[in-house]
């Protein structure tokens, strides 16, 4: 490469690319260094294509009840799962091809292959060359100004649960599964599990999840989590729920005769903690979070520090090497596609010489896109009170919402939660349909510093399902119209 680059990243995923536009919109000469297809997990392992199933799920439910709208389908509803997974990757690859010009239209050339960091060498004085494996077998040094580390995550998974992509799996594996099993145990009662499960149970699947914790969607807000396990087990296809749950060691056992895999748990049965039930299924999902990239790409040749299997940055996520950075999941943040963009842009910014203002985490929304969505920004009531901090609440439910009778869709609630003294908005909790969509107005609000007065007097067109937000925030000084 001839020319002096300011930037080489590692990883072309959502924090990637986007670090990327943003360096080269700033004038920077950048480099992508990606080992397989731009856009990363999130477009081909994550968020997209489990989203894509999860509109399908959302639509096979919908069309289920379509008797209740006075619509009629002679012979009824049925699944093609072919044709959902071949929208699945007909979405995938054309958001993959969005990407890549994008890319192109910034003339950022996209290396294929591994790249390393180099420690201090003839290459250059400091840490910070990268060693290039390209994908045709070929191998260079770049030698630029900063490198910037978002090499991602992976599925994190259990010594005794081995993943064998027939019988257990993680996500991974799951998203390109050619038939739905009819059964599935999901380990792990987080945001994904809870996904999966929603998804799986509205296929027609029979679905259990063991979480080891004392409840689902454990940092949820405990009326959130309450209300999604009350909301799982009413259904159709019924998700049952283990918690306060212990996965026995060496307990998987594989029958091919019947095409079922089973392990060990402990349940709790009245009194008696050490119970033990024996569950079976097709499918075992391995659920329980994501573990960070950072092995096999030279940190160990640097003084850059890993803690706890995560990169160390300060607030501007340099790392101890002063030109190396690092953004994503590779670091102790919310491991969210919006995070890792915002942290690639303030980190190209801090290489360009501009002053960012500092991210508070605090301050970004969290998402979950079961049927019914959850979505939250700020703090849980359960971290305030312990805290000690004087609090009201406001929690208003859709059903008292006109838009939600008319969609059909009653279910779940909007909860603000304000300081009491000062009235801070602290935070808002949502669970119930485009929950998703609609936390937006309650992020800017935090952004704004906005209290709940003025939420409730910004006027909210009706009928909305935004105005469950309106009321929620009338409900913490004891004012809602509609209740």
């Amino acid at each position: 490469m001839s020319e002096q680059l300011d930037l080489v990243i590692l990883g072309g995923g959502t924090g990637g690319y986007v670090a990327a536009i943003r360096a080269a919109q700033l004038g920077l000469k950048v480099a992508v260094v990606e080992k397989d297809k731009v856009g990363g997990t999130c477009l081909h392992r994550g968020c997209i294509p489990s989203k894509a199933l999860l509109k399908s799920a959302d639509m096979l439910a919908t069309a289920q009840k379509l008797k209740d709208f006075g619509v009629e389908i002679d012979g009824g509803v049925s699944l093609n799962f072919g044709t959902v997974m071949g929208r699945k990757q007909k979405i995938i690859n054309n958001l993959h091809k969005g990407v890549q010009s994008l890319l192109k239209k910034h003339n950022i050339e996209v290396i294929e292959g591994i790249g390393r960091i180099m420690g201090p060498s003839i290459f250059s004085p400091t840490a910070g060359a990268v060693s290039v494996e390209r994908a045709n077998g070929e191998s260079e040094i770049i030698s630029p100004r900063n490198v910037i580390v978002a090499t991602g995550s992976r599925p994190r998974t259990l010594g005794n649960l081995p993943i064998d992509g027939k019988y257990v799996k993680t996500s991974d594996e799951a998203l390109e599964m050619e038939e739905l099993p009819k059964s599935a145990i999901i380990i792990g009662g987080g945001v994904i599990g809870i996904e999966w499960a929603s998804m799986l149970s509205d296929f027609g699947v029979e679905v259990t999840v063991v979480e080891f914790a004392d409840r689902i969607l454990a940092l949820e807000d405990a009326d959130i989590s309450a209300e999604m396990a009350k909301l799982l087990g009413r259904r159709k296809s019924k998700v049952r729920i283990l918690t306060s749950t212990g996965a026995q060691a060496d307990t998987l056992k594989i029958d091919e005769a019947n095409g079922t895999a089973s392990i060990d748990v402990k349940v709790n049965i009245g009194t008696d903690k050490e119970a033990v039930e024996t569950l079976s299924a097709e499918m075992i999902l391995v659920s329980v979070g994501r573990e960070p990239n950072v092995q096999n790409i030279g940190l160990e040749a640097t003084e850059v520090e890993v803690e706890r299997g995560t990169i160390k940055v300060d607030h501007n996520f340099r790392t101890k090497e002063q030109n190396i950075f690092a953004i994503g999941d590779v670091i102790a943040t919310p491991q969210l596609a919006h995070v890792a963009s915002h942290e690639g842009i303030h980190a190209v910014e801090v290489i360009a010489g501009l002053n960012p203002a500092p991210m508070n985490y605090k301050n970004i929304a969290r998402c979950t896109y079961t049927r019914p969505e959850i979505a939250s920004i700020g703090y849980t009531e359960t971290e305030l009170r312990e805290e000690g901090r004087e609090i009201k609440v406001g929690k208003f439910p859709f059903r008292a919402i006109g838009k939600a009778q008319v969609n059909g869709e009653i279910e779940g609630f909007v909860k603000i939660i304000a300081d009491a003294e000062t009235n801070d908005l602290l935070g808002v909790h949502m669970i119930g349909q485009n929950a998703t969509d609609m936390i937006t107005e309650a992020a800017l609000a935090t952004f704004l510093d906005a209290t709940p007065w003025e939420i409730a007097h910004t006027i909210h067109p009706h009928p909305t399902l935004a105005e469950a937000i309106g009321e929620a925030a009338l409900a913490v000084d004891g004012k809602a119209i509609h209740m």
